[in-house]
């Protein structure tokens, strides 16, 4: 019996690191780590040991004989990896994990050098990965901030619901919290609370891992309509982020247009469409359940403006999206290049995956038909404006409807709801350079570029690609940089201790919730969810965290 990964692999190679017998590729170092869609273990090598299962923080490994249902097609995915290549070897420049105990990038450290006192803005998997790093492998000090009250960052607010795997990261990330090296300050916003001049005059170093919070715009008239929304918008409300109110998102609509065939794309399309009470299990947001339950959608179309062999998501993501229950999923076959693109497609292409689904040429024009759920795929087709019912004194114009490329002067799509689902973007921050165009701190391997002792990891970094796991690597190099850095002898003294700088926290700041709060925060929301059967019902609003992190069990007798 050999072992499969599947759907939830993160890619951050704890499982290439345990594995006794090298069989599980692309590792880091290799070509393919860090831009593959998963990681794949080699049927002929596997035997069966069982130490990538123990190690994967997010439940991703399996024995294939265990696989059932739509899970089995990964034994087939793994294995087909192999079929047609050698075993990828890494390349004798490149760095490569050797263990789970050593740093992913060659360090070499003087025998009195003295650790460094690191603050880490964000506590999301980059800040995680690269506290981690410091914690493990030296004897730092870590400060560990986030504008918000909790922790988690995407971990918490970005992962669907309905993927209760992929949050266990976050398990192995919590471990770190109440470290004996850690303090950590939630709730101290760095460029409004705190300077970043304030912030480096306390600490040796400053790792920024603040992600990409913006997102990206379409550029089309009428984008700016009530109903027309950015993914992350909708993305942060069903998973009750303190920025987005419970009434940001209205569902009295019977069709939904999502720009982009990205995960997040599927995500927000699986969620609309997906039977309300197979979320009632998950930590999804109270009121987004409320709404969802009573939601009018019941189609959702899916416009890309390349073809199916061009789809941004992950095969795995779109092998689950087939796989929905109750929900009929179409190609739209308006564009002669679609259907030969699929039926060309490779057995490893995630355009194959569409083979067997019905295509028809689908009106989008009227009211949407009677009948069940369904799901529309439409490629070669672009947004050329939001249609909206120019609105009164006393409201924004509404979204009635999207032009999209298709035929002369564009094919209406009849829509209450224009989710843009096209990516994430960085967004400046005071006392840092940023380099408009990329969305991203200008760099060298981490460095900030212009500002001794401050660095960058995550998104803000290498601008938002990649998933949970490429932040391990990104991490690593960043912190090899740092303490290559403090070696050296390149980083400015501090002028400030740590002590002080939680009392000015603490001063700017009135809600800083530490690592003492951030448990009760979660005995709060775990205990919230055990009313209803849910493992978890968040606290959507800044005030409520707050107010949860300031009970305190009582004491034993």
């Amino acid at each position: 019996m050999t072992y499969a990964i599947s759907q939830n692999c993160c890619n951050d190679a704890t499982c290439v690191s345990v594995c006794p017998v090298n069989c599980i590729h692309p590792a880091p170092g290799e070509p393919g780590f860090g831009s593959t869609e998963m990681l794949y273990i080699d049927p002929a090598t596997c035997i069966d040991c069982g130490a990538c299962a123990d190690a994967c923080p997010v439940d991703a490994v399996f024995p294939v004989e265990s696989l059932t249902g739509p899970q089995q097609a990964y034994a087939e995915i793994n294995a087909a990896y192999y079929a047609d290549a050698p075993t990828p070897q890494p390349a004798a420049d490149s760095p490569i994990f050797h263990s789970w105990d050593e740093p992913a990038f060659p360090r070499t450290l003087p025998a009195d050098f003295t650790a460094p006192r690191v603050a880490i803005v964000g506590t999301g998997p980059a800040g995680m990965y690269a506290a981690e790093d410091l914690l493990l492998h030296t004897a730092a000090e870590v400060t560990l901030l986030d504008r918000l009250p909790v922790a988690g960052g995407l971990v918490r607010y970005g992962v669907a619901p309905d993927h209760p795997a992929t949050k266990r990261i976050g398990d192995a990330f919590a471990r770190f919290h109440d470290h004996p090296r850690v303090r950590m300050l939630l709730g101290v916003d760095v460029g409004k609370d705190i300077t970043a001049d304030e912030l480096s005059a306390h600490h040796d170093a400053v790792v920024y891992a603040v992600g990409a919070p913006g997102d990206r715009r379409l550029g089309i008239p009428g984008e700016e309509a009530t109903g027309s929304l950015p993914a992350t918008t909708f993305v942060a409300w069903y998973n009750a982020h303190p920025d987005v109110p419970a009434d940001a998102v209205d569902l009295s609509t019977e069709r939904v247009v999502v720009v982009g065939t990205g995960n997040v794309a599927l995500d927000v399309a699986r969620i609309l469409l997906t039977d309300p009470e197979e979320l009632a299990g998950t930590d999804i947001a109270d009121h987004a359940l409320d709404a969802l339950r009573a939601s009018a959608v019941r189609e959702v179309v899916l416009l890309a403006r390349r073809g199916p062999e061009d789809a941004a998501c992950t095969r795995p993501e779109l092998l689950a999206l087939t796989q929905l229950p109750g929900i009929e999923l179409v190609v739209d076959d308006h564009d002669p290049r679609t259907g030969p693109a699929i039926d060309a497609a490779g057995p490893r292409d995630k355009a194959a995956l569409l083979r067997e689904l019905p295509r028809e040429q689908v009106d989008l024009s009227g009211p949407v038909p009677t009948g069940g759920r369904r799901l529309i795929f439409r490629f070669h087709s672009a947004p050329l404006a939001v249609q909206h019912d120019g609105g009164t004194d006393r409201t924004s114009p509404g979204v009635v409807g999207v032009r999209v490329t298709g035929s002369a002067g564009g094919t209406g799509i009849r829509t209450g709801m224009l989710l843009r689902a096209i990516g994430y973007r960085g967004a400046p921050l005071p006392g840092l350079p940023f380099d408009e165009d990329s969305g991203t701190v200008p760099h060298d391997k981490g460095r900030v570029t212009g500002r001794t002792g401050s660095y960058v990891v995550g998104w803000i970094k290498r601008g938002p690609t990649g998933g949970i796991g490429t932040n391990r690597a990104c991490a690593a190099e960043t912190v090899t940089t740092l303490l290559g850095d403090a070696a050296d002898g390149l980083l400015p003294a501090p002028a400030h201790s740590g002590k002080a700088f939680r009392r000015l926290a603490r001063r700017r700041s009135r809600h800083v919730v530490d690592a003492r709060g951030l448990a009760a925060i979660d005995r709060a929301e775990q205990a919230r969810g055990s009313r209803t059967g849910r493992p978890r019902s968040k606290l959507a609003t800044v005030p409520e965290l707050v107010a949860a992190s300031k009970t305190r069990l009582p004491l034993s007798r």
